[in-house]
């Protein structure tokens, strides 16, 4: 296609298939399946979106409509109309049926740093395709042992791809206890001992040399309460030592919407001591809806907003990074505390509902899809991601003035976001 790119999300109605979207819009078939991940491009969902790079967008005449009012419809200048429409002769005479393009604003609303989390075996593929959206990559994880030491991970491959990319690699260690999960006493162990921190940090400096990373990324969770200035202390001991070596320091920050919030995950994360200590702070605004949890969003627009109102009253926004979820979850009916949900791509999620014929529904105080199908007897529920609530929870950004968005993870491509991230925002390399 020729001129500039804009990005349409159309929402499938009954009847619809690609071919027929690639006709109404004049945008090549193959092109229709690559952007949105199509496994089966005859198999669709009423009420899946679909996105459509396009050069315009067609309109219909209706009964009773001019040049001028459908202009004014799209908020777009009657003269920029005309231009693009050079088959209309006479700009006073349209008639019902008739076809016209409309130009759309291009115009992006800024330039934003854009995270990822990766695990080390990420398919080489989806790395490639995914490092030219990013300006960070996050390798998950070294994991702290309670001596200070760092367990070991395959993360050359991925640094080196990165700096290939112009993409800054960033280190990223845990309290997460071989084997198992974050651990609380773990944490402990570390924030209480200056001997255990000195052998940490000594190792941290030594990898982030020898490895070539760009910076460290701290994700303790879970920390005791009575460890919060423990905490606050051991950051400002990191970035005493690493900022001068010229490394930059990330945390991650549970989703707190209150200073005092309570509970295990919440209250050791200070937000106003990480703002001030930190270059940048990834809120982890997601798992509303968990494997552990009954059915919602994984992401709720309505309930990011609230971490964020509070966030920017304790934080600098441009030091904000927005957690963004690149996954759903597969519920069971009814459900029963206890069971557990099954993980599913965006991509899958919605092949799933276009193949045993679901209908799509979109919640708006969400901003998320879902839908509902039965299997072996059992009814289920699926909430995921689209087009649509990227680009719902990407317009935050603009709104809060944050610095950008960190995905949780990037090992599943997920074509769509990332078309709709690029038609948002242009995205920061710093290297």
């Amino acid at each position: 296609m020729k001129g500039a790119v804009i990005l349409i999300i159309h929402v499938v109605r009954p009847g619809d298939t690609i071919f027929r979207l690639s006709q109404a819009y004049n945008v090549p078939y193959q092109e229709l399946i690559s952007s949105n991940g199509l496994e089966n491009a005859n198999q669709l969902a009423v009420g899946q979106a679909i996105v459509i790079p396009a050069d315009s967008i067609p309109h219909t005449v209706t009964r009773g409509q001019t040049l001028y009012s459908i202009a004014r419809a799209y908020r777009v200048a009657l003269n920029d109309v005309v231009a693009a429409n050079p088959q209309i002769t006479n700009p006073s005479q349209i008639f019902v049926g008739q076809v016209i393009n409309i130009p759309v604003s291009t115009q992006k609303l800024g330039t934003i740093e854009v995270n990822g989390y990766a695990f080390p075996n990420i398919a080489g593929g989806i790395l490639q395709g995914t490092l030219p959206h990013l300006t960070y990559l996050s390798i998950f994880s070294y994991q702290v042992r309670p001596d200070g030491s760092l367990s070991t991970i395959n993360d050359t491959p991925l640094i080196a791809a990165a700096r290939q990319a112009r993409v800054a690699p960033m280190m990223v260690i845990t309290n997460i206890e071989e084997g198992a999960s974050f651990s609380s006493d773990l944490a402990h162990t570390i924030l209480t001992s200056n001997a255990v921190q000195e052998t940490l940090i000594a190792n941290v400096i030594r990898i982030l040399d020898d490895k070539n990373y760009y910076g460290l990324d701290i994700d303790f969770e879970y920390i005791f309460p009575e460890d919060r200035e423990n905490y606050n202390n051991f950051l400002r001991k990191v970035t005493s030592r690493l900022r001068p070596l010229g490394y930059v320091i990330t945390t991650a920050l549970a989703p707190k919407t209150s200073a005092g919030q309570v509970g295990l995950l919440y209250q050791a994360h200070d937000y106003p001591v990480h703002g001030a200590l930190a270059d940048h702070v990834i809120l982890m605004t997601y798992e509303w809806g968990y494997t552990y949890g009954p059915p919602m969003a994984v992401s709720p627009l309505n309930q990011v907003r609230r971490v964020l109102n509070y966030a920017v009253t304790a934080i600098p926004s441009q030091k904000i990074l927005m957690g963004m979820p690149n996954y759903g979850y597969d519920w069971t009916l009814p459900f029963v505390r206890g069971s557990a949900a099954r993980t599913i791509s965006n991509v899958d999620a919605a092949a799933l509902a276009a193949r045993i014929g679901s209908e799509i529904q979109f919640d708006e105080a969400a901003q998320s899809p879902f839908f509902y199908y039965s299997a072996e007897g059992r009814r289920h529920v699926v909430w995921f991601e689209d087009a649509r609530s990227v680009r719902a929870s990407l317009r935050l950004v603009a709104e809060y003035n944050l610095g950008g968005v960190s995905y949780w993870t990037i090992n599943r491509f997920f074509p769509q976001n990332w078309l709709v991230l690029e038609s948002m925002y242009n995205v920061r390399k710093l290297l």
